[in-house]
């Protein structure tokens, strides 16, 4: 089965195809939050002639993806980021952003492999894995080290079908009550295949397993594997984000027309004649057609609860169920030597303490490069997903060390010159149970958008490429809503391949249950 690269996603109530490209009325929107996905809300509506504001509470851009400037005891200044980001191959709709500053996309360096390393030496590897479903999952048993043939024939047939059978529907009618732990107890796999292929994988959307809906399991093996024509390897930014995404974005927006209004939150909404109207913290307002909340959960939740009248009684509700997960953590280290010449850039790891990933920052960070070739020495980010709340810095530090200095002995002799810890609790949880309540981009308020990589998107996406579609998805219903055509937008393909096999053909209730 040979699957197109991308597939296209056909609204259900698209417009009439010879709708306008840019909108024939004056349009004010207000966009709360400059993050991923209200900035990608923001370009496409100011592309099509929208006024748009952002409004930002924090004085840079980017919100969990963003940058900020600090300076180091020598006087060097860097930009300080929440973490690693992988900008995996089919984030179509991410990269159809970035190509607004950056046409060829110079600005990814390509990764030649993702390594796993778990304990006792154990490595697992997807690079040079076939790109076609079926024909990847064959080659990763066929090579990997901790599974065999008729180690994976004898999985539980239901639970190992539903993972090639991803349904929008169907899964989470079926799995979203399960944790994603119960699930891959009950799969079957041999513990040490289960450790390197699974775990690993579940820990990276930063909630632990036993808090973990398994139709989002699902969802997420679909979209990053199983569905996904482009492979599991994948590129990184060649500098911080500031500087290589953030900044040229605005640039490119303020061309456009967006006004920035920085280091002001969003306090509450209320409906004034027919218009929204945004209050900011302080105090100051902002009349509008139309707005998107592109913020984090729990912003969002203070809003919604500070604008008593917005909205009706379920989708509030549904807005406060939603909750935040377990606290991450993120070390960067600047050390005084290098580490071995043969290490790769990034490498995640499984059954190794607390930690899940190690980012060498010298191999492909332009600033790192630079600090580290000047210096003689390495910039290394340590990050752990799903820490046990009340775990303290100095725990998980003393972790970090431990488990850094097994996998890289060369550092065990090696001095921090300088260091930096995040400690926080703001992703997002997809808990079981949840998944019928996450929001959608559409509200019952007429006008009022949300959008963040929490919501509910018609097609498989996931972390920053949900906040980017999330993004596009409201800024089309409001393109829609005022005539004008809708930005294109893409997805992998939108069902597994074993779905129509076992549980028929839910094209009219896939669209049913589309939200735009």
């Amino acid at each position: 089965m040979i699957l197109p690269r991308r597939q296209r996603y056909r609204s259900p109530d698209p417009q009439a195809k010879d709708a306008p490209r840019i909108l024939t009325r004056a349009v004010d929107v207000t966009v709360v939050g400059g993050g991923l996905a209200g900035i990608a809300a923001a370009t496409v509506l100011a592309e099509r002639g929208a006024a748009v504001t952002v409004i930002e509470k924090e004085e840079f851009l980017g919100g969990r993806a963003g940058a900020w400037t600090e300076t180091l005891k020598d006087g060097t200044t860097f930009e300080m980021e929440r973490g690693f980001h992988a900008f995996f191959r089919h984030y179509y709709n991410l990269r159809a952003l970035l190509r607004r500053i950056d046409p060829d996309l110079g600005m990814l360096t390509p990764l030649e492999d993702y390594p796993l390393c778990g304990p006792d030496g154990l490595r697992e590897s997807f690079s040079g894995l076939p790109r076609t479903p079926v024909l990847n999952l064959l080659a990763l048993i066929r090579r990997s080290p901790t599974l065999r043939f008729r180690d994976a024939i004898r999985v539980d047939d239901t639970l190992g079908q539903a993972m090639m059978a991803y349904d929008p529907r169907a899964t989470v009618d079926r799995y979203d009550h399960v944790t994603a732990k119960d699930y891959l107890d009950r799969l079957g796999f041999p513990p040490q295949a289960r450790q390197m292929l699974f775990d690993v994988f579940a820990h990276s959307f930063f909630n632990p397993e036993d808090d973990f809906s398994a139709a989002e399991l699902i969802l997420m093996m679909h979209f990053y594997f199983l569905g996904n024509p482009e492979g599991l390897v994948f590129d990184v930014v060649d500098g911080p984000f500031s500087t290589k995404v953030w900044a040229p974005l605005r640039r490119y927006l303020e061309g456009k027309g967006v006004r920035f209004v920085m280091g002001q939150g969003a306090a509450s909404i209320a409906r004034d004649d027919g218009h929204l109207v945004v209050r900011r913290v302080d105090g100051a307002g902002h009349r509008s057609d139309a707005v998107v909340l592109g913020v984090t959960v729990s912003a969002l939740q203070r809003i919604v609860e500070r604008s008593p009248n917005l909205g009706d009684g379920a989708w509030r509700s549904a807005i406060r169920r939603q909750g935040v997960t377990r606290p991450f953590a993120v070390w960067r280290l600047w050390l005084d030597r290098p580490v071995g010449p043969d290490r790769s850039p990034f490498v995640g790891t499984t059954g190794l303490g607390m930690v899940d990933n190690i980012s060498l920052y010298h191999l492909f960070e332009d600033e790192s490069r630079d600090w580290a070739a000047r210096t003689g020495g390495a910039v290394v980010e340590i990050h752990a997903y799903g820490l046990d709340e009340g775990v303290g810095e100095a725990a998980i530090k003393a972790d970090f060390l431990t488990q850094l200095h097994a996998l890289y002995p060369e550092t065990r002799d090696a001095t921090i010159l300088e260091d930096r810890f995040l400690l926080r609790q703001d992703c997002p949880a997809f808990r079981p149970g949840e998944g019928r309540h996450r929001p959608r981009v559409t509200t019952p308020e007429p006008g009022l958008y949300v959008a963040g990589d929490f919501v509910q998107t018609p097609f498989p996406t996931a972390l920053m490429e949900r906040a980017v579609a999330s993004g596009m998805l409201a800024a089309n219903a409001i393109l829609r809503r005022y005539g004008a055509s809708e930005e294109p937008l893409w997805t992998v393909r939108p069902r597994g391949f074993l779905a129509r096999l076992v549980y028929g053909d839910h094209r009219r209730t896939e669209a049913a249950q589309a939200d735009l």
